[in-house]
């Protein structure tokens, strides 16, 4: 048998297809507030997603995660409580036109999805010291986060629509669910069978932040320095484009 353990870098590329269910995947995620179907979702997906969410890189390989499923109607109607007293506080905070949008905005599944799954961090799981977190303590978090996005692209990939609700007093959501004294809440998602994926992203569309341009987000040995690799930055504002006008899978990757 061949080693391949020095094969070129190239040679371990996914082929085409493969990288475009990849990318698909990526560009098609959206953040699900409304469109939730009640159809629940067979045991053999929400295995496969959840098993994709503890395959995410953790710091130490501490896997500080774990999964509450939530079903039961009355304990997601404590917790849909617990947003809408946060959603007020939250209205107050902007004004005029501005409070008026937010206030039009649906930002929360709670009830219409059929699961709710609260992401959360053991920070004590690992012991005191745990490789990696030394000097940053936050990356058990990180890590976490880590596994939401894991399970956010796979639930996408089997068609179910993921919705993360971050407008929660998270000590109020900890004592709600009866969380121990060193897990924390990290998210709070609303999961299930959609009948559409918008598109574009419904903050987007609603006219409440633009995608910002990639090219100016990339900095070279420092900040400060952006578009300093003419050559990339060209790149990256034509890889956008296309991604923006749906082109980049058939014309950005062949």
């Amino acid at each position: 048998m061949a080693d391949i353990t020095c094969a070129p870098a190239a040679h371990h590329a996914y082929d085409t297809a493969d990288r475009r269910a990849l990318y698909r995947t990526i560009f098609e995620r959206r953040d699900i507030r409304r469109d939730f179907l009640p159809d629940p979702i067979a045991p053999e997906v929400l295995s496969r997603v959840l098993l994709a969410a503890h395959h995410a890189p953790s710091v130490g390989f501490m896997q500080p995660w774990d999964f509450i499923l939530l079903r039961d109607p009355a304990v997601r109607a404590r917790v849909h409580a617990l947003f809408a007293r946060a959603n007020a506080e939250a209205a107050m905070m902007f004004e005029g036109a501005r409070r008026d949008s937010y206030r039009a905005l649906k930002l929360e599944g709670i009830m219409e999805a059929p699961l709710n799954i609260c992401v959360t961090c053991d920070r004590s799981r690992g012991g005191p010291v745990v490789l990696g977190r030394t000097h940053i303590p936050a990356t058990d978090l990180f890590s976490s986060v880590c596994a939401v996005q894991n399970l956010w692209l796979a639930a996408r990939a089997e068609g179910l629509g993921v919705g993360w609700v971050s407008i929660l007093d998270n000590d109020a959501l900890k004592a709600a669910l009866g969380l121990p004294e060193a897990v924390v809440p990290v998210a709070y998602l609303c999961i299930g069978h959609v009948d559409q994926f918008r598109q574009r992203p419904e903050l987007e569309t609603a006219g409440w932040r633009k995608r910002l341009p990639l090219a100016g987000l990339v900095h070279l040995d420092g900040w400060g320095a952006t578009g300093a690799e003419p050559e990339l930055a060209e790149r990256l504002s034509r890889d956008q484009a296309a991604g923006e006008d749906g082109r980049f899978l058939q014309d950005r990757l062949g």
